[in-house]
């Protein structure tokens, strides 16, 4: 195989989760956006977006989604929440890679990431119900995500949910 293959979807949808396994299936590297950030800046993303807000981290995003894009070699990428949203991103993902929505329903992002302090988009926001938020975020991002290659259901366990995208990867094959 000598795609990328980027999961993209909401916080909480996965995206790390699933990406871990599904590089171990596919015998792939794993790349979490999130992580190399936070490596190259020296800040947690919370603190990012504390610090120098969210347009800065949007654009280190970017940067460093463009670089492992540009890096020859497969791998599976957990993007961040909103980097799909960069229209300028999301074609050249939607050009040069396989990219799967990890579709997550309200009630499983609100299970996941109800007591979580690392949230930033969730933390900016602490005066509006939850529930809510998440449901208005996925109202605007829904539209946008459903762009990407593949669509799979993340209500599952990993692994049922590896199990589909890999039958779907190999079906491109």
């Amino acid at each position: 195989m000598k795609k990328k293959i980027v999961l993209i979807g909401m916080m909480g949808s996965g995206k790390t989760t699933i990406g871990r396994i599904l590089s171990k299936k596919l015998g792939l590297n794993f790349v979490d956006t999130d992580i190399l950030i936070e490596k190259e800046c020296g800040l947690g993303i919370k603190e990012i977006f504390e610090k120098y807000g969210e347009k800065y981290f949007r654009n280190k995003e970017k940067k460093v989604i463009l670089k492992i894009l540009k890096n020859k070699n497969s791998c599976v990428i957990a993007s961040g929440g909103g980097a799909f949203l960069n229209i300028n991103l999301q074609k050249i993902i939607l050009k040069k890679t396989i990219s799967i929505w990890l579709d997550a329903n309200v009630e499983l992002i609100y299970k996941r990431c109800r007591n979580s302090n690392e949230r930033p988009l969730l933390l900016k926001n602490k005066k509006k119900n939850l529930k809510n938020l998440i449901t208005d975020i996925l109202k605007i991002r829904k539209p946008i995500y459903r762009k990407a290659n593949f669509t799979v259901k993340t209500n599952q366990n990993p692994s049922i949910v590896c199990g589909r995208i890999t039958k779907y990867i190999k079906d491109l094959i």
